[in-house]
């Protein structure tokens, strides 16, 4: 085994100190996460630059709930991705923010209390029940039943993320700017959500039926015809599972970036490493590719902001 040895250097807090440099001085640290993160914010900028690269953003719905929802509509309003795969809660947490308040709370907090008080909690954000299932409710089978009444009675999620765009009209939305900028988001598992749930609701009067067969062909078709593709890969489960599922059938992701809490030693996909998807076909044996373990909701804000800033 033959060792290219690089010094380690320590971090210098210059003064001005901006993102950016703060970045370049951590690729050069040699330690632990940090390094990985640098490297991390490098293979995204390259991924982006790439003209001939599709990209792709998956993420899991709970950052959605949290402050972070603003950097992922920034990164669909800036048009740095070119496809989206995430979860059916994303939808959730996407429409019922656009439409109602979340809050700040404690993960110490009673939760008997609370669900008597009517709140939800993910972590430390506390969700009204009324700005959440009822809400959904209330607005989506009004949308339901106008899409109805024009004729559709078959849609893709794909479609149904991009009508929804259209009918929530908020700039603060991820939907809203995927739907401006013409990106699709796939939903693998839509019925697994309160959105999917008012689609089951409303099938009890109408018969309108959901095509994922659609949307496994509009992935086939951006696949087959890529010369490149890259991802940053939020957390685990079936959003990352489908996006490194679809990408082995152009020979593997050319960039990878995963950032993950989860860990490796219970075989999960979720805690699969990125290099475990080389021996799948799903990566490339020279991707450009890191895994960076840490909370997304700490990272992925500085990471975005070190490119666009």
């Amino acid at each position: 085994m033959k060792l290219s040895l690089k010094p380690v250097k320590d971090i210098s807090l210059k003064d001005p100190l901006s993102i950016k440099s703060m970045v370049n001085e951590m690729i050069n640290c040699g330690g632990f996460v940090a390094r990985h993160f640098a490297e991390g914010v490098n293979i995204l900028t390259s991924m982006i630059q790439d003209r001939f690269c599709v990209k792709f953003l998956s993420f899991p719905a709970a950052i959605v709930a949290t402050g972070v929802r603003g950097v992922l509509k920034e990164i669909v309003k800036r048009k740095m991705v070119d496809i989206i795969i995430t979860t059916s809660g994303s939808l959730d947490h996407d429409l019922a923010r656009s439409w109602g308040d979340y809050y700040e709370g404690s993960w110490d907090l009673d939760d008997t209390k609370l669900f008597r008080k009517g709140f939800h909690r993910l972590g430390n954000i506390l969700i009204p029940r009324d700005n959440y299932g009822l809400l959904l409710e209330k607005k989506l089978q009004p949308f339901f039943e106008e899409l109805y009444n024009k004729g559709i009675k078959e849609i893709s999620s794909i479609e149904l993320c991009e009508l929804l765009g259209s009918y929530v009209n908020n700039d603060s939305s991820i939907l809203y700017w995927a739907y401006k900028n013409q990106i699709p988001i796939i939903i693998p598992g839509l019925m697994d959500g309160a959105v999917g749930s008012q689609i089951w609701l409303f099938t009890q009067k109408r018969d309108l039926r959901i095509n994922i067969l659609k949307d496994e062909q509009k992935l086939a078709d951006i696949i087959f015809s890529a010369k490149k593709s890259g991802a940053l890969i939020i957390g685990g489960g079936i959003s990352k599972h489908h996006t490194l599922w679809w990408n082995q059938f152009k020979g593997g992701l050319d960039y990878v970036v995963e950032i993950t809490t989860a860990v490796e030693y219970d075989g999960s996909l979720s805690g699969a490493r990125v290099k475990e998807a080389v021996s799948w076909g799903k990566v490339k044996p020279k991707a450009n590719r890191v895994t960076i373990y840490g909370d997304a909701t700490v990272l992925l804000p500085f990471m975005i902001a070190a490119i666009i800033c």
